[in-house]
């Protein structure tokens, strides 16, 4: 990882994040089709699923790369923006 946004490995990187979340994109979108087909055979839904492991798999290490590259923010001088616990009582 570098910290210069605009050096060849960044815009390799940011190229690569493009291609896997267009990929990404299209298995989803043949999902939605297959999915609607009543005559869609087992070995295609378990391919379809693999595919949208590799593809999820992909999204989820993009997100990861991405957070990693934002500032810190420092939460101390501002309001607590933090979500409210799931039990819905106040934190």
């Amino acid at each position: 990882m570098t910290d210069d946004g605009g050096s060849y490995l960044s815009q390799l990187a940011d190229e690569m994040e493009a291609v896997q979340l267009t990929a990404g994109e299209t298995v989803l979108s043949h999902a939605a089709e297959m999915l609607a087909d009543q005559k869609v055979e087992v070995w295609e839904l378990r391919f379809l699923g693999h595919r949208l492991c590799e593809a999820l798999r992909d999204a989820l290490r993009v997100a990861e790369s991405r957070g990693a590259r934002l500032p810190e923010v420092d939460h101390e001088d501002g309001p607590d923006d933090s979500p409210a616990p799931c039990d819905g009582k106040p934190g």
